[in-house]
């Protein structure tokens, strides 16, 4: 019976992990009910769920997965924050407040980071604003390329227009101005 206990954990372990692009492992102390539920609610907002999970557990299921550098990690009580989505500057801002829960490391987008690690990666700005940060960088310098080539052509047509224009001021004369000859005099 206990066999088919732990195997129903199992299962729910790895179906936890297997949709998860962050997967971050916290020690757990012990908090009154209230502040885990509130804890719950608050990481489920951004779609974040505290999985409880048993060390016996849980390490043979890491051990044969893509997250097996984590096993180090689980010494102690530990919990599982999962996500499908990388969630990590809102997961740091919710711990932030809960003392009882203290994140070890993190598994974000298949790489393994330090609690350093996810602090670093919540700093970076988002995919959209690094996309587009990036777009402005490479459409600036083809629009000053083609605003240097069209410099030339523009330069010389007020050129050619200013010469035309005086030109039909001194009467349409196409001969040099007197003074100016051709060097032959």
């Amino acid at each position: 019976q206990e066999d088919g206990f732990a195997r129903a954990l199992r299962r729910r372990a790895e179906e936890a992990l297997r949709g998860s692009r962050m997967v971050a492992v916290c020690q757990y102390n012990s908090m009154p009910d209230e502040d885990l539920v509130t804890l719950r609610h608050y990481l489920r907002k951004y779609d974040i769920h505290v999985k409880f999970v048993l060390n016996e557990v849980v390490r043979p299921v890491l051990a044969q997965s893509k997250y097996r550098n984590l096993l180090p990690l689980f010494v102690c009580r530990n919990i599982l924050l999962v996500s499908p989505e990388t969630r990590a500057r809102e997961m740091l801002r919710v711990l932030k407040g809960v003392p009882q829960v203290v994140l070890l490391g993190a598994c974000i987008d298949d790489t393994i980071l330090s609690r350093q690690g996810v602090e670093n990666f919540a700093r970076l700005p988002s995919l959209e604003a690094s996309q587009g940060q990036t777009v402005g960088a490479l459409s600036l310098l083809p629009s000053q390329t083609s605003s240097l080539l069209q410099r030339g052509p523009a330069h010389l047509t007020a050129l050619l227009d200013e010469h035309i224009r005086r030109l039909r001021d001194t009467g349409g004369s196409t001969e040099p101005p007197q003074g100016q000859g051709t060097g032959n005099q």
